[in-house]
Order: structure tokens, then sequence, then C-alpha cells
């Protein structure tokens, strides 16, 4: 399967340490860049309630999978819904990231020996965002994999949650599931103890958990996919809509899971990178009136 020019990019929401955090995580990884820094504009401050001329966004990647930190105020907290497996071909890789990341952060599971990896950590690191650390012998460079927990009234829906986002996106497969089996309660047989799955070439694990779990998904975490026309926005904000899910604001939206989602067009990008600060700040007053993001609208308001 050939990557998405535009791949799918987590977006990680803090209150204001989003470029403390990108720097952090760039320093831990060895294959990391800072990319683009946006800043907050007149309109998006008045409405964010941030100073103008704050960070708004940083851009950046780790093992090349690309991220955005956000700024965005205290409304959402991290939670271990979603965490980032990193698979490492080395034990000693583990370990290394075991030590910063966890360093000023929380165990969830202890760094030792599992029966699906013999080198394995779960914690949550300073800022709260969770990592799951393994050996992976089979993976030549260490690969960052996006993994949903579904738990309390989620729970159970993770195989209903695959089979509904291999089949929005048009370049998507499953890949290696492991189902429970009797005699492991609470979990019930034959829900998704294991499941990945590949979107525009980045792949994702879904998991089920009947424990108990004081957390779900939040905006904390959302995942930005990028469009190249109106149709391509129409089409995925239909899908993730439907049946239960919700429209928010400025693109974004939860699905019927409770997953959060930005759907963007890539003509928006540009616009709002535009060496024309008062046109970008027409287009972000713009976008800010929006749920669902429309393209000719947007430059509408650039022409303005």
């Amino acid at each position: 399967m050939t990557s998405h020019p535009h791949p799918i990019t987590p977006t990680l929401w803090f209150d204001s340490e989003a470029d403390a955090a990108a720097a952090f995580y760039v320093s831990v990884f060895d294959d990391g860049a800072i990319g683009v820094t946006s800043h907050y504009d007149a309109p998006a401050a008045q409405v964010s309630g941030q100073p103008e001329g704050s960070v708004l966004t940083v851009e950046f990647e780790l093992e090349g999978q690309p991220f955005i930190a956000l700024n965005g105020g205290p409304q959402f907290t991290f939670t271990p819904a979603i965490s980032f497996m990193v698979n490492c071909p080395t034990t000693a890789e583990v370990d290394d990231l075991w030590a910063a990341l966890s360093e000023d952060g929380e165990t969830l599971m202890p760094l030792d020996a599992y029966p699906f990896s013999e080198r394995y950590g779960w914690t949550t690191d300073r800022y709260g965002v969770s990592w799951q650390l393994q050996y992976a012998p089979d993976v030549e460079t260490r690969e960052i994999v996006p993994s949903l927990l579904f738990v309390g009234d989620q729970c159970g829906h993770a195989e209903d949650a695959i089979e509904h986002y291999t089949s929005v996106f048009e370049d998507a497969e499953r890949g290696e599931t492991a189902r429970y089996g009797p005699g492991q309660e609470p979990d019930a047989e034959g829900t998704i103890m294991y499941g990945d799955f590949t979107l525009r070439g980045q792949r994702f694990v879904a998991m089920d958990s009947a424990h108990e779990h004081d957390f779900a998904f939040t905006e904390a975490i959302s995942f930005v996919v990028y469009c190249e026309d109106q149709a391509e926005v129409d089409h995925f904000w239909t899908a993730f809509t439907a049946d239960g899910g919700a429209a928010v604001e400025c693109g974004w939206l939860t699905d019927r899971f409770g997953v959060s989602w930005q759907i963007v067009p890539t003509r928006l990008t540009e616009l709002l990178q535009d060496e024309d600060a008062e046109k970008a700040s027409r287009v972000t007053g713009a976008m800010l009136s929006m749920q669902k993001l429309d393209i000719a609208a947007l430059e509408a308001a650039a022409r303005d």
C-alpha cells in the first residue's frame, strides 16, 4: 500500500505547553524534527481567549510520523484511551525511551517481560500523553502506531470501529486480529484483544477492555484527515457524523465511538499560510464560524 500524500496526523491538545512538549518529544526520539509554528491572530485569540501572537500550533515529526501540538486551553485532558505504541527493533531502545518518557509520568503497565513481548511498558509522560513501548524484532526501524482502547460503554465496539474506518477510507486494509477466548473474563469471548488496520498508509491498533477504567476518548487527541477538494470533505464529514457522530466546529467532529477527527481541506492550510496577514486573518474568521469547512466560502473570505 502506498502512503497518501497527506497522511493522517494526530493533534495533541495542550493548555499552553505545545511548543515545550514538541521540543521535548523531538529531543527524546532520534529521528525527530520541528516544522511550522503558527500563532494566534486576532480573530482566533478573541474566540479562544488565548493571547494574540502566542503559539497556536507546532508541527513536528517523530520517526516519520507527523504530529501537531496545539495550545487550546484547559478544556481537554489526555487519557490512555488513545496512546501511541512505539515498536522498537531492540530492547535497548525500549529502555532508553522508557527512561525519558516515563520521567515525571505515571506507569500504567511496568516495563517488564510479557507473553506478547519480552520487553514492554505503558506509561504516561510528563504532559499526560500515553506511550506503549515494546520490543518488536520484526521491525527494522522504530514505528509509531496510534492505539485506540475501547472501554466502558464503548467496550466491544472495536470490531465495529475497525470495519467502519476501513470502509470510509478507500486506501484501507485490515491486518492482524486477535480475540479474547473463553476464561478471559471480564472480557467477552470474541471481542478484540488486538486488531490492527491501515488508513492512508498509517497503521492503527484497536483493542477492547472490559476491566474497570475511569477514562474515555476525549478531544485532547484528534486525527486530522486532509482533503483535496470539497467532495472529499463532504464524504468524510458525512461518514463520521452518521449514526450518532456529532459535528463540533472549525472542521472538528466526534464519530459514533467518541473519537475526534478534523476534516481539513488542504486549501485551508494554503490560505492560512498566505503572506498577506489580513487575508489569512479573514480566512481564520470565516473558519471560526463554520462546522464543516466550506472551501468556496473560505476562498471568498480570502478575496474580500
